[in-house]
């Protein structure tokens, strides 16, 4: 008889969006101990999964045993190991909307195994079977656990917990890259989906990501995406990932030839989680080796992991021909204008906003863009930076992932491991830059080295008022203005304005829309009289409204025949 955990998950109650579990361990130990993880890797937050898991309780035969609840996450029991397999009983609450977590309801029922399979202490290593009861007849499962006759197992439990399950009577197709199947399954699109576009499209995407690798590291692979009324996101898994996005970012049978803004943030999306079944699935961070799933795991390298597969994940649709060089530039941007938005990139290094991820990055406040970088955007650009830095040498990005993919045999990865390859294509003033740009707080040289590779850096649009003022509103037509951030070294911040501000009026006028205020000043005046609600008190703010400037950065080719731009775009 196996020894390992075996865990029935019946689909108990889809009204009251209720799993019921049951978890049989064979052979326990005397003092057995359970514990549900706070945290699912990929997304650095304790999310306290088992504040939907109740009425536990142990059985060991026909003798119920007491549970000690030992913290928020923990529990044990007390068994006779000669009186055979212990038996666990619980539920679990599942309505979030989200790639994290766990949902049912009458359309659909997603789970990741971290949300409803509890841990069972020294048994890790054994094999882990999963049986799913209480299905509707029309509906189908996917993931990619290893299937059994009786239904899935895992080798261990962090193979468990690497794959989510998708049920539900949804669409799915199928397309083979580098002769290995992958699989997309569909929840929630439209009538109007095209889904043999959406399938060749991704085709393409695999397979210049695995050409780009040399080697596919899974047998097959499932994208589960479900399409809302408005998301976008994913989680990315070893031979899997989990997808959830704007209905209106699918492709539909009416859609033209050229894909839609949309579309392509969707396929960048595809690209993205992909991307990850290399750069951080295989290759991870060093402190990521064997995960605590009941604690904060720290890494100052989510700006590589993270930030570098950003990079690739735009860039890949250029190689798979679904973009043009001027719409990648684009792209490029867009990325560049949101990193110098954000006056917290002189303030917190990369490496330090990798680390301080699961405080600051998940948990956003109003002062956010003032004290934190973005170690997906600002590290996509620190991998342009040393892309064109190493090209300059003769070597490129490429050649550095490709290198620490083999010398590590797809595994974990610190940050000497990079600055060595680094040095090693590039020389040691590259490998400087590289940990200059991480661990400090320079503007990064993106504006240089775009130039020198042949692109174009010009400034284009002028500046809203909320842009001039150093302001972030919220603005509507029944509630008016209200304030959501206040940039450092900004007018407004200098004219005392607060985050969470209702501005009434200026100069004497209702303003109903910030971008109305220039039409209240007299000729030759910058000043503006704010009348503003603040706690349900009314106060008189000064604030000078500086000239408008350039509201952001664009790019394009400056010379179709430049050698530079030929090797990085591969035009």
């Amino acid at each position: 008889m196996a020894s390992g955990p075996h865990y029935r998950i019946e689909l108990a109650d889809r009204s009251a969006h209720r799993y019921h579990v049951t978890l049989t361990l064979p052979q326990p130990a005397a003092d057995q101990q359970f514990s549900l993880p706070v945290w699912i890797p990929g997304s650095y937050l304790v999310r306290e999964f088992a504040k939907h898991l109740s009425g536990l309780t142990a059985r060991q035969g026909a003798r119920a045993l007491a549970l000690e609840q030992l913290d928020k996450a923990s529990w044990r029991v007390d068994c006779a190991p000669d009186d055979g397999a212990l038996t666990l009983s619980y539920e679990v609450y599942a309505f979030d909307a989200s790639v994290r977590t766990a949902w049912l309801d009458d359309q659909r029922a997603f789970f990741n195994p971290s949300s409803l399979c509890l841990r069972a202490h020294g048994f890790e290593g054994e094999t882990h079977q999963v049986e799913l009861a209480g299905l509707p007849g029309s509906w189908y499962v996917a993931t990619e656990m290893t299937p059994r006759a009786d239904g899935w197992q895992a080798a261990d439990y962090d193979e468990l917990l690497d794959h989510p399950f998708e049920i539900g009577p949804h669409w799915q197709g199928e397309f083979e890259a580098a002769g290995i199947v992958h699989r997309i399954v569909v929840a929630g699109a439209w009538p109007s989906f095209d889904g043999q576009r959406l399938l060749a499209d991704v085709q393409r995407i695999c397979e210049a990501q695995i050409a780009f690798w040399g080697e596919a590291p899974f047998k097959r692979y499932t994208f589960m995406l479900w399409a809302v009324e408005d998301g976008h996101g994913g989680l990315e898994h070893r031979a899997s990932t989990a997808l959830i996005c704007a209905r209106r970012e699918l492709p539909t049978v009416a859609e033209p030839t050229a894909p839609s803004e949309g579309y392509v943030r969707l396929l960048g999306l595809f690209s993205h989680e992909y991307f990850h079944a290399w750069n951080v699935k295989r290759l991870r961070p060093a402190e990521f080796a064997r995960f605590d799933y009941q604690r904060e795991n720290y890494t100052e390298l989510l700006w590589f992991f993270e930030g570098f597969t950003s990079y690739y994940d735009e860039l890949m649709l250029l190689r798979a021909g679904l973009v043009d060089a001027p719409r990648y530039l684009k792209l490029l941007a867009a990325s560049v204008n949101g990193v110098l938005a954000s006056p917290g990139r002189r303030v917190q290094p990369l490496a330090q906003a990798s680390f301080e991820a699961w405080t600051k990055y998940y948990r956003p406040d109003e002062n956010s863009p003032n004290a934190t970088s973005n170690y997906y955007a600002q590290g996509a650009l620190v991998a342009l930076c040393l892309d064109l830095s190493l090209r300059e040498q003769g070597a490129s990005l490429d050649q550095l992932m490709a290198r620490l993919w083999q010398t590590t045999a797809g595994g974990p990865v610190s940050e000497a491991d990079i600055l060595s390859a680094v040095r090693a294509l590039g020389g040691d003033p590259v490998a400087a830059a590289l940990h200059t740009w991480v661990h400090g707080t320079d503007e990064l040289p993106v504006r240089e080295l775009l130039t020198s590779a042949g692109v174009d850096w010009r400034d284009e649009g002028r500046q809203t008022v909320a842009q001039r003022l150093g302001l972030r509103v919220r603005e509507s037509a029944l509630t008016g203005i209200t304030v959501t951030h206040v940039l450092a070294g900004g007018a407004a911040q200098a004219g005392g304005c607060h985050a969470r501000d209702e501005i009434l009026a200026a100069n004497g006028w209702r303003l109903r829309r910030l971008d109305d205020l220039p039409a209240l000043l007299t000729a030759g005046c910058t000043t503006l009289r704010l009348l503003v609600s603040r706690d349900q008190r009314m106060v008189e703010l000064s604030v000078d409204l500086p000239a408008a400037q350039a509201a952001a950065v664009a790019l394009a080719p400056a010379d179709a025949a430049s050698p530079a731009r030929q090797r990085w775009l591969g035009a």
